[in-house]
């Protein structure tokens, strides 16, 4: 069993940066991915980017070159820093994982937070 819990959301202007966090617990180890996802009520979730236990990272169209995700194992905490924020960027974050694979390209994740809500104001 995995518990995963998100912090770092709040109100932020367009342009600005916010960082989230994802508190993790349980068993993460071996082969595994790690993801942060979000969602606008109304439209389909999406895949911001994830992360393999190899390192390896990935990031949704829309915001390469802009956010940053990151792990620190010693910490067990997932990281997303977001840059240049835009109002399109408005949505609740979560962070998931799924354990014995490193095929991270999917919604298919069996652990999640809760969620974090950000919001970009104009």
């Amino acid at each position: 069993q995995v518990h995963l819990v998100e912090s770092g959301g709040g109100s932020v202007q367009a342009g600005g940066s916010l960082r989230l966090s994802c508190e993790y617990s349980g068993d993460v180890y071996g082969q595994y991915c790690m993801a942060w996802f979000r969602q606008v009520p109304g439209q389909e979730r999406e895949m911001v980017a994830a992360i393999d236990s190899d390192g390896f990272k990935d990031y949704g169209d829309s915001v390469k070159g802009r956010f940053t995700v990151s792990q620190d194992k010693a910490k067990h905490t997932l990281s997303l820093q977001m840059n240049s924020l835009k109002l399109e960027d408005t949505a609740l974050y979560s962070c998931a994982t799924e354990k014995f694979t490193t095929y991270c390209l999917t919604d298919d994740y069996t652990f999640w937070g809760q969620g974090t809500q950000v919001t970009v104001l104009s």
